[in-house]
């Protein structure tokens, strides 16, 4: 048996083997029957009756590792002490840490960082309170804030779980853009209390990164502290997903020949992520956009109890088109997926207009599979890292949160996230563009510098950078 395509994982198998009746042999062959790849081998220790061998092998998921497992268990004098997962090794005690930035050799030093010596600096805040941009960790912090109730595609699983994707954001924002982020997770999903919670702590931090909160209460949490705080706020899951989403258009549209203005848009899954995209792109000069839920085509003739859906019903659709997702595709030339696995058929694809191009970005399961798209697109993007032109936010908080940071931002304009959206897609030069390629990487160094430059630019331009120019350019 070999390993199913797309090896995501590796495990360790800590092996007891009875030297009398078991020979490591005969544990390789039971692995490799049972489709795992042996990478290391490492023995733990050994005495005259027994050897205990650690052995890390690439699996599939879960269920390959259940059936390695089994595999092994049948064998005679081999006894399994643990199975670790790599991934779960990665995160004991967490993925992050605290570091002093000067290290504290004597008393003199100590008398500077702290008492007697830091009073001065505290007064010198509280007589001037925007000094705290220059004099605390305001100046380049960021708190990634998330109630657990839209984590990934696992829903609403709670803050604790939660836990290990904040986390993993803030190594994001530290390697990509070297801006310093906390992840802070909340036991409560009442509105109010998690609105006043960020107001209470927004003294620490020069920024704001809303992830992974149910819509539509996200809409509301997001707007109510825009309104009330004096630092930027963004909702990734949102604004970043809209603003990589256009830049890969960008280029997209280049390769078949169309103008985005001009194209017909069909977009399915009307959350938040899939309104901030439909405002992206109208911001862009696209107008004919249908929004496609559950229940069909979004219409003004439609009467919604979700207030943002009377929103989509009232500025998108201006043809007032009717029906289900297969009905008002046809003729189509951009799909949008924020949806759900499976959505989109191979047939529906086959209606739209020559040279589509679809975004199908539900994970981990795309609303279709590359593959069964591939006789009818022209171009396919998804979010998943295993197919090309992956549509992740990466590419856009680090370098965004960057440039607020470094010109003191206020807030973010729509007129940053074209810019950021722009700088993106400008990283793939005119004779690097193809099919396969209309996104960069998102271990492209030059993406969170382009969008860092570009946020600034727009932010002088909107008058919402609180920071002199020549300051942030030296």
């Amino acid at each position: 048996m070999s390993i199913p395509s797309g090896v995501n994982t590796s495990i360790i198998l800590r092996l007891e083997l009875d030297k009398d009746t078991a020979s490591f042999g005969s544990v390789a062959t039971a692995i490799s029957d049972a489709g795992g790849d042996i990478i290391a081998i490492d023995v733990v220790r050994t005495d005259k009756n027994i050897t205990v061998r650690d052995i890390t092998i690439n699996v599939y998921d879960n269920k390959h590792t259940e059936l390695i497992a089994a595999a092994i268990r049948n064998l005679a004098g081999v006894k399994i002490v643990h199975v670790s997962d790599q991934t779960f090794l990665l995160h004991l005690g967490g993925k992050i840490e605290m570091s002093p930035k000067y290290p504290i050799k004597n008393r003199d030093d100590l008398s500077r960082v702290y008492t007697p010596g830091v009073a001065k600096v505290c007064m010198a805040i509280h007589e001037k309170p925007s000094l705290a941009h220059t004099l605390t960790i305001k100046r380049n912090t960021v708190a990634v804030i998330s109630d657990g109730t839209a984590v990934l595609g696992l829903g609403n699983i709670g803050p604790e779980a939660a836990m290990p994707v904040m986390e993993g954001k803030a190594m994001l924002f530290k390697q990509l853009a070297g801006v310093d982020a906390f992840p802070i997770c909340l036991a409560t999903q009442d509105t109010d209390e998690i609105v006043n919670i960020v107001k209470a702590l927004s003294p620490t931090f020069g920024g704001i990164n809303l992830e992974d909160i149910s819509a539509p209460r996200c809409f509301e949490i997001e707007q109510r502290l825009i309104e009330e705080l004096d630092i930027p706020v963004f909702h990734d899951d949102q604004h970043g997903t809209a603003v990589v989403l256009l830049a890969g258009l960008l280029n997209a549209v280049k390769i078949v020949g169309k103008k985005l203005e001009d194209c017909k848009v069909v977009l399915c899954g009307v959350g938040a992520a899939g309104t901030a995209c439909t405002k992206m792109l109208m911001a862009a000069g696209v107008r004919n956009i249908i929004g496609v839920d559950r229940q069909g085509a979004i219409t003004r003739e439609g009467v919604y109890d979700n207030p943002f859906w009377q929103w989509y019903a009232e500025h998108t659709n201006p043809k007032q088109i009717q029906g289900s997702l297969s009905e008002v595709i046809e003729g189509a030339d951009i799909f949008i997926g924020v949806s759900g696995p499976g959505v989109l058929k191979r047939e529906d694809v086959a209606k739209m207009a020559e040279n589509p191009i679809v975004f199908a970005m539900a994970n981990p399961t795309p609303e279709i599979l590359p593959e069964e798209a591939e006789p009818y697109v022209r171009v396919m993007a998804t979010g998943r890292s295993d197919y090309p032109n992956q549509i992740n936010n990466v590419l856009c908080f680090p370098g965004l949160f960057r440039g607020l940071l470094d010109c003191r931002a206020s807030r973010v304009t729509e007129n940053m996230k074209l810019a950021a959206a722009k700088a993106i897609a400008s990283v793939v030069q005119e004779d690097e563009l193809n099919e396969s390629y209309i996104i960069p990487s998102v271990f492209n160094q030059s993406v969170a510098e382009r969008v860092r430059d570009a946020v600034i630019e727009a932010a002088y331009e909107d008058g919402v950078a609180r920071r002199r120019k020549e300051k942030v350019q030296a």
